[in-house]
């Protein structure tokens, strides 16, 4: 007997010529479809696409509306849509620059607040506000790494935090560059950027430089390249703290020298509160990592609802993987508030062609194989179901990478694919709170930033409890995007006034601090 397509799939486009399984698919299953029937020959698995009509060798595959790639041979309806019968391909996208600007949200019916840090009028404002309060040891190379860790772990080890209920914790901001690079080239004005990110974020009340002495990313250089002139505590000019190494003695009396400058800072930074403040504070930096294939139909069109919520309060909102808007920038750069905003979109798309190239890469060798076995068969596919995490609203700007986002609105940075390298640049680039979907089941974390995250599915979500902060499979079971959206948002709202996400909770998100190294290794 022949049941209608949405008692087990999704059909999201009426010019779709594929669904996606919202759960198994058993073998034997007729659909009744566009005034007929046809009979799955196999079983389909959660997130995987099937044909709804015979599409012949060369032809486009469309999913969201849009082309995902090309059959690479004849596929016959119920059949199974996946790699061992799609090609990438490639194909011409009208730019359209700001042709389809999205008139601006109206006001919201109650505007928003939460329990932040406001750190004071001589912050910039994508400095000032903060949902967490926590001290940073910060190394400039992976030389002072290890001498870094044992500072904050001598802090945590002696107990010196117990009297500062205030403070979210010493984190040691790790990494594994710093040298071996061209002085002052762009690796070295990325490192230094995004050390400054995180040095000046809103969530670190102070910090402490740590490096060897002889690196190339010299905290002087650091310092001055970046203007961290102003100590974080009370906005008093002076030069921040740095210890070398060499300079000290050796890692004993570095850790020493440094564990009683953390101490004689925490008394300071525990004297700050939690404030009230409107949410337009937020930046909201947003990431997918472990997609499936219904990561486009469930958590990140629900997290696109929320992020147009957060533009709506006045905040703002940063998409950020540019090889994963790959494929399905042409819809952004229609959204572009002006032709030279979508032009800087376009530009970096070019760069990351040009990039890839130089290695013998493809761009389309993402989706990964975890991806896959999701049910993500092509880039282009990843890419549009990535991009509903920026919602509906207009794209007012586009960054670099680490760069301080300043703009109000929906923006994007550029970034790679690979997650914790994605989101270290977005949280540099000033974000306070995050959010991460994720259907295979990533356990990401990123100090000081807190990071919720979204499970695609239900069984992932029950599977990884202790992992999963929401469970957006909901939407496979008839409630709307729009519920979970506002789920997410009410969600982002609590942790930013201080609520402790899953992977906060399981202390995670030191290791996971990457800067993205662009150039060779000399």
């Amino acid at each position: 007997m022949a049941v209608p397509i949405s008692d087990f799939a999704v059909h999201l486009r009426p010019q779709d010529n594929v669904a996606v399984a919202r759960k198994p698919i058993p073998s034997g299953t007729t659909f009744a479809f566009d005034g007929g029937t046809f009979t799955l020959p196999k079983g389909i698995g959660m997130g995987h696409k099937f044909a709804l009509v015979a599409i012949k060798e060369g032809d486009p595959i469309h999913k969201y509306g849009q082309v995902i790639g090309f059959a690479g041979r004849n596929v016959a309806p119920g059949e199974h849509v996946h790699v061992h019968n799609v090609t990438a391909g490639a194909f011409e996208r009208d730019y359209a620059f700001a042709s389809q600007i999205p008139a601006p949200l109206p006001p919201p019916a109650e505007y928003r607040t939460f329990m932040g840090f406001d750190r004071g009028a001589g912050k910039a404002p994508h400095q000032r506000y903060g949902t967490r309060n926590y001290l940073a040891v910060i190394s400039t190379v992976n030389c002072s790494a290890s001498t870094s860790k044992y500072i904050a772990d001598r802090v945590r080890s002696l107990g010196l935090l117990k009297d500062y209920p205030n403070v979210d914790g010493v984190i040691a901001i790790v990494h594994r560059q710093g040298c071996g690079m061209q002085f002052d080239g762009p690796d070295h004005q990325q490192l230094d950027r995004t050390l400054a990110g995180f040095a000046r974020h809103p969530n670190v009340a102070a910090y402490l430089l740590v490096g060897l002495g002889c690196e190339i990313v010299q905290a002087s250089h650091l310092i001055e390249n970046e203007k961290l002139n102003l100590l974080q505590l009370d906005g008093k000019k002076g030069t921040p703290l740095a210890l070398s190494i060499q300079e000290c003695g050796g890692i004993g009396k570095t850790v020493e020298a440094g564990v009683q400058a953390v101490a004689e800072m925490l008394p300071r930074v525990n004297d700050v509160r939690r404030v009230q403040l409107p949410a337009k504070h937020l930046i909201l930096g947003t990431n997918c990592g472990g997609s499936d294939g219904n990561s486009g139909v469930t958590a990140n069109p629900a997290l696109g609802v929320a992020s147009d919520m957060m533009v709506q309060q006045g905040g703002t909102s940063v998409l950020g993987e540019t090889t994963e808007i790959y494929g399905a920038e042409h819809i952004l750069t229609r959204r572009a508030v002006s032709k030279e905003v979508g032009e800087k979109l376009v530009e970096r798309i070019k760069w990351w062609e040009w990039y890839t190239s130089m290695f013998g890469a493809e761009i389309n060798n993402n989706p990964s194989p975890g991806n896959k076995e999701g049910g993500l068969t092509t880039i282009y596919e990843k890419s549009l179901g990535a991009i509903a995490k920026a919602g509906g609203t207009a794209m007012v700007d586009v960054y670099r990478y680490a760069e301080p986002v300043t703009a109000k609105g929906f923006v994007v940075m550029d970034t790679p694919g690979y997650d914790p390298v994605s989101m270290t640049g977005i949280v540099a680039g000033g974000a306070n709170v995050c959010v991460f979907t994720t259907g295979r089941g990533s356990v990401f974390g990123c100090k000081p930033a807190p990071c919720v995250k979204v499970a695609t599915n239900t069984p992932l979500y029950t599977h990884m409890i202790g992992d999963m902060d929401i469970d957006a499979g909901k939407v496979l079971t008839g409630v709307s995007v729009e519920a979970v959206g506002q789920e997410i948002f009410e969600k982002v709202l609590s942790v930013a006034s201080g609520e402790k996400t899953k992977s906060e909770l399981n202390g995670v998100g030191e290791e996971e601090f990457a800067p993205w190294s662009i150039g060779p290794t000399l």
